[in-house]
């Protein structure tokens, strides 16, 4: 796109334009101007970061006490389990039952 200005006569066809434009005693002026602008925004941009600083958010309220949890659900209760039988004796017989 600018490949006109890869020249060095181009870049000094440029600027003796611009002296024609603005004339010779305004680019002093033109520079000068640019310099305080630049100047004050640097001031602007320091006085913002230190203002910042300054009202940074104030530190978050501490926590709300915490809710203490629900009641624990009572432990789970084992079925039964079988009970053995006492030991029958040896010679006997189980009982018959029915006809």
């Amino acid at each position: 796109m600018f490949a006109v200005l890869d020249s060095d006569w181009a870049i000094i066809l440029v600027v003796v334009a611009i002296v024609v434009f603005f004339g010779g005693a305004k680019i002093p002026k033109l520079f000068h101007s640019l310099g305080s602008a630049q100047a004050e925004f640097k001031r602007g941009l320091a006085e913002g970061q230190a203002s910042e600083a300054s009202t940074a958010a104030p530190p978050a309220p501490a926590a709300p006490p915490a809710v203490p949890p629900p009641p624990a659900a009572p432990p789970a209760v084992a079925p039964p389990t079988a009970v053995p039988q006492a030991a029958q004796p040896s010679g006997s017989q189980p009982p018959v039952t029915g006809a």
